[in-house]
């Protein structure tokens, strides 16, 4: 028995793999101290003195670290022999230099020191790999990365094209020999893109309405015809010289007769002045007539001035000078009517129109999106009366 503990011993200082082996070979009841540390002075009074009994040591089981390749296999760990010194483990080591070498049949009959039973391990351990062992644990796993995700997305195959360049190709001339045979579809295409853009126009022109509802509403410099306390107001920007604006004089009239509640307010916007200089001289009377002379003169002389006929330029500063002697505003004070004219132009842009005529139908005060209505380059009657009655909450009624 003892012999084959010793075998034991010497295997694990020596790195053997055959350990395992070796303790199976022996019942666990019959080796109480397998992983026992074998000291060179223990067996020499060991083979002296054969009947004595082993000491048993109180000092924790201690495995020895050997590489087999730094130790002999025939080597014999230390340790102190003081009491003290047994107390702390201590990794074995071999023998120096100058210890005498223990025989193989010296060794075969030493007797084996057996632990406390309460300090016995059941398997050999190797410090340095239960070291290597616990950090590895306890090293946190690689988080995946960006790189890790682009290389797995680079090994998926990409999705296969959903035609193949011939039928690409194919598709094409047929396309295109269908919409020769139809034209009609192009035409059908184009005013629906330019019904989309039409409508965008007016949802960014109503929304700068109403921003600017104040200065469309409340400017005294600008000619407004109707009611103190209305609640809806016809707002036309306009310029003498324009052929559409001459024919949607005669709507207006018309409008007002039928809507005397309704507040029409009139933006003389000159925009062919610089072309036609009566353009701007007929817009320059029309106001000072309004602030000298008041509402009824200046409308007789508005409708005088466009059923004269004479537009796009065929206006005349004689055809002007007629209309207001019409109007009983033959005498009028040369005021400079630049900043009114000026401020008009700005809010007309502001707003968003590009031409005349430029309607709005509105609510004096509350405007919303739903109660605003534009229309730019004019409109017929039926729909300037269907804009008041959204404004003045009669649409459906």
């Amino acid at each position: 028995m003892i012999k084959n503990k010793l075998a034991l011993a010497m295997m694990l200082l020596a790195g053997a793999t055959s350990v395992s082996t070796a303790i199976a070979a022996e019942p666990a009841a019959a080796d109480p101290a397998v992983n026992t540390v074998i000291q060179p002075e223990a067996a020499a009074s060991a083979i002296s003195q054969p009947d004595q009994q082993p000491a048993r040591s109180e000092a924790p089981a201690v495995t020895a670290t050997h590489e087999a390749s730094q130790q002999p296999d025939d080597s014999v760990a230390t340790a102190p022999s003081s009491p003290d010194s047994a107390e702390q483990p201590s990794v074995a080591t071999a023998p120096e230099a100058s210890a005498a070498p223990v025989s193989q049949e010296a060794a075969t009959s030493v007797p084996v020191q057996p632990q406390s039973e309460s300090k016995q391990s059941s398997q050999a351990v190797n410090p340095s790999a239960e070291a290597a062992s616990v950090a590895e644990k306890s090293e946190p796993q690689p988080a995946v990365t960006d790189m890790d995700a682009t290389q797995k997305s680079a090994q998926t195959p990409a999705a296969e094209p959903l035609f193949t360049p011939e039928q690409e190709t194919r598709i094409g001339e047929l396309a295109k020999a269908y919409l020769l045979k139809h034209p009609e579809l192009l035409i059908e295409v184009d005013q629906k893109l330019q019904k989309i853009q039409y409508d965008e126009q007016i949802k960014a022109m109503t929304t700068a309405a109403i921003q600017h509802q104040d200065d469309l509403l409340n400017d005294k410099t600008v000619p407004a015809i109707g009611p103190e306390d209305a609640k809806v107001a016809v707002i036309e920007f306009f310029d003498y010289q324009c052929s559409v604006c001459a024919r949607q004089a005669p709507i207006i009239q018309s409008l007002m007769k039928n809507n005397p509640q309704v507040r029409f307010i009139f933006k003389e916007w000159p925009i062919f002045g610089y072309r036609w200089k009566p353009s701007f001289q007929a817009a320059e009377t029309g106001l000072r007539i309004w602030q000298q002379k008041g509402g009824d003169a200046y409308m007789k002389y508005h409708n005088a001035l466009f059923a004269s006929g004479h537009i796009e330029g065929a206006l005349t500063q004689k055809d002007i000078t007629k209309a207001a002697s019409a109007a009983g505003a033959g005498k009028l004070k040369s005021n400079d009517m630049l900043d009114t004219l000026s401020h008009t132009d700005i809010l007309a842009k502001n707003t968003g129109f590009q031409g005349t005529p430029a309607m709005i139908v509105m609510p004096l005060s509350g405007a919303t999106a739903e109660t605003v209505t534009i229309y730019p380059g004019g409109a017929m009657e039926e729909m300037l009366q269907s804009a008041i009655n959204k404004a003045l909450g009669q649409a459906g009624n």
